[in-house]
């Protein structure tokens, strides 16, 4: 099986973060082929920020389809999510999104711990109907760039708002952020509650989708463009918009 691992943002340094970590939770057999953008922010962190990636993400998605057999959306706010369900001929795995229903699965409420902001992270989660599952969200002073650059310094501020979040009543919690891709791992002994990897819980819900060979939706909002006309668009990302590979 080839899986994507797509990136939103053009920082090189998180998209070998997550290949990384992806490569470490892959089953063998799984070819994990990693892709950052040709364009767009270098990290998302604000509503313009995230739809100028949209475009960039879908022209990486578009280069690709029909050649890989799954896609991880390795990008904290699922950036693109459902027009890349749209797009691409094989399943679409977000991993927050992974993460959240992973969580669903693993306990009763969750809760997320992130960098910066959080109020990105509560649309996403309801828009993915979990708000009654949520037991809260918690931001640290850091940014991406700071986890990537120093990860042990920004540990130290995520445990006492893991613990925070356990005390409010979470049976898990979600470290936010392709930027601390495979941190749970080295944390999960400093702390009693289950941490989970967006990218670790993507990759294995991808690869269960590709075992379940799902047909792709033939009507609904989520059937494959057709026939739709554009102007300035990468080639493959047009033709897929007309209908064609």
């Amino acid at each position: 099986m080839r899986l994507l691992l797509a990136n939103a943002n053009t920082t090189q340094a998180i998209t070998a973060l997550c290949a990384a970590q992806a490569r470490a939770v892959a089953a063998p057999g799984t070819e994990v082929v990693p892709a950052t953008p040709r364009f767009g922010p270098a990290v998302i962190s604000t509503r313009l920020e995230d739809a100028i990636a949209t475009h960039g993400l879908l022209d990486v998605l578009a280069d690709h389809a029909g050649t890989v057999d799954a896609v991880v959306l390795a990008v904290s706010l699922d950036t693109a999510l459902e027009a890349a369900r749209q797009l691409m001929p094989c399943p679409v795995v977000g991993m927050t999104e992974a993460a959240c229903f992973t969580a669903c699965l693993s306990g009763g409420r969750f809760g997320l711990v992130t960098v910066g902001g959080v109020e990105s992270y509560r649309e996403r989660i309801a828009r993915h109907g979990l708000n009654e599952r949520l037991a809260g969200l918690r931001g640290v002073a850091a940014s991406a760039q700071d986890a990537v650059r120093d990860p042990q310094a920004v540990a130290a501020l995520l445990l006492p708002e893991i613990e925070a979040l356990a005390a409010a009543g979470a049976d898990s919690v979600i470290l936010g952020g392709a930027a601390m891709a495979g941190m749970a791992g080295w944390l999960q002994a400093r702390t009693g509650v289950p941490l989970l990897d967006g990218i670790a819980c993507a990759v294995k819900l991808a690869e269960a989708l590709v075992a379940l060979r799902l047909p792709r939706p033939a009507q609904g909002s989520f059937a494959a463009p057709r026939g739709r006309d554009s102007v300035g668009l990468g080639a493959p990302l047009a033709a897929l918009l007309r209908g064609g590979a």
